[in-house]
């Protein structure tokens, strides 16, 4: 299954609506594309929601990083949402779980963007 990114505006947060794999290649390039993109065009408040995400390898969570990465050096935060169980788990093994703010809910997370 590829990827598939979907972007909305939620207020003056852009939710990601992310399908699919963020593994090397094909994924990792879509992610790459879409957070620069996004970056440029001046978003700042970014919150992926990872429901549909059927997985991320090493190379994913690099590409997450990254995005998370350049947004706070604009002065912008990355958050997630509803990464699935599998995904979770990969959080917190690699203790990005202490990185990245995860939600369950999306009304909840474009407030904590505040």
């Amino acid at each position: 299954m590829s990827l598939n990114l979907n972007t909305r505006q939620v207020n003056d947060v852009t939710v990601v609506d992310v399908a699919g794999r963020i593994t090397l290649g094909e994924g990792t390039n879509a992610m790459r594309d879409a957070m620069l993109g996004l970056i440029a065009g001046g978003s700042r408040k970014i919150l992926l929601n990872l429901a549909e995400a059927s997985y991320i390898d090493s190379s994913g969570f690099g590409e997450l990083v990254s995005g998370y990465t350049s947004l706070r050096r604009v002065g912008g935060s990355l958050k997630l949402l509803n990464p699935t169980q599998r995904i979770k788990s990969l959080l917190d093994m690699t203790n990005l779980s202490a990185v990245f703010e995860v939600h369950d809910d999306e009304a909840h997370a474009v407030k904590s963007f505040g």
